[in-house]
């Protein structure tokens, strides 16, 4: 299962190495976008593997981004109660985070990701090498996570991205490995502990509250997935700093360190209307907005207590900081 510009780019690859293993196979793509991440695109993928005629015994085979491991982890989840599957991601941001981990789903009009299952990979295939293909837009978008990683778990990761920044972003082979292997790291040992993130797991989704609500404000878009969560994990360092739960200087060094990175897209949304959004997110639990804010590089906290105020502010200032 793929999309268009992928399958371009590698179906020819993949198809000649199910050939040389004697692996009957079948290529199915799905419209490229975020957007098409709905219950719709899993019917109509279902409708294809049983004219296909996938039975309990088949695999799924996932080669693409986030949206593509997304989709395929779900229908593989459900499809005909459940048939293994493997991710091969080809963006950096899959590789070091979408593809790891056993998260799937896809979106409601009202909000991203309202709709999955935990189904975990038999494997997954991470090739360095394919992102030489991948847009710099594309690219940038799965650095944010990474810097995602540092900030909350391994400070290594957020001190090698600054000094590394020119080779990170020539994507120098070596460098990039690196990356990859640590970011993967720190994801696995949280997933381990914390599956079906009833606790730890909750730590990844730091850039996530706002950025959901980003995403869903402006119909899946306007940002790529990466570069929401780069505002988010912004606003939620003002929150942080705002609350006294980071220094000033930790707070400039973790903003300044994602907006070096690529420049984003412009914030254009009405605090209101985020806040609404926010109010909706799969991480509300008994009415209350779970944040997770940055301590240190490398330490974080889960917080429910974030006053109103904060936030909306915090939302007005990356309006103001995306203009300038």
């Amino acid at each position: 299962m793929t999309v268009a510009p992928v399958r371009k780019h590698y179906g020819k690859a993949l198809a000649q190495s199910f050939q040389a293993a004697k692996l009957e196979n079948v290529f199915v793509e799905m419209p490229n976008g975020e957007r098409y991440k709905t219950l719709s695109t899993i019917e109509e993928l279902g409708r294809r593997l049983v004219k296909a005629g996938a039975d309990r015994g088949a695999t799924l085979v996932t080669l693409g981004g986030g949206v593509v491991g997304d989709v395929g982890g779900f229908l593989a989840s459900i499809y005909m109660r459940g048939i293994d599957f493997i991710q091969i991601p080809t963006t950096f941001l899959a590789q070091i985070d979408s593809s790891v981990g056993g998260k799937t789903g896809v979106n409601l009009t009202l909000g991203k990701n309202l709709l999955g299952t935990f189904k975990q990979p038999s494997l997954v295939l991470i090739d360095p090498e394919v992102l030489i293909t991948l847009p710099d837009r594309e690219y940038s978008s799965g650095l944010f996570e990474a810097l995602k990683t540092g900030i909350i778990r391994n400070p290594r990761i957020f001190d090698f991205m600054e000094e590394n920044r020119d080779r990170i972003l020539r994507r120098d082979a070596g460098t990039m490995e690196w990356l990859i292997a640590e970011c993967v790291r720190v994801k696995a040992s949280v997933v381990s502990e914390d599956e079906e993130e009833h606790g730890l797991r909750k730590i990844l989704n730091f850039g996530h509250t706002i950025a959901h609500a980003l995403e869903v404000e402006t119909n899946y878009r306007h940002f790529l997935h990466g570069e929401a969560v780069a505002w988010g994990m912004i606003a939620a360092t003002m929150i942080s700093a705002g609350m006294q739960k980071t220094d000033s200087r930790t707070a400039q060094r973790i903003i300044g360190a994602i907006l070096s990175y690529a420049p984003l897209p412009k914030v254009d949304v009405k605090p209101r209307n985020v806040l609404r959004c926010l109010k909706r997110d799969k991480k509300v639990i008994s009415g209350k907005i779970q944040w997770v804010l940055p301590l240190e590089i490398g330490k974080a906290e889960f917080v429910t207590d974030a006053p109103e105020r904060a936030i909306l502010q915090a939302i007005e200032e990356l309006r103001y900081l995306s203009q300038a």
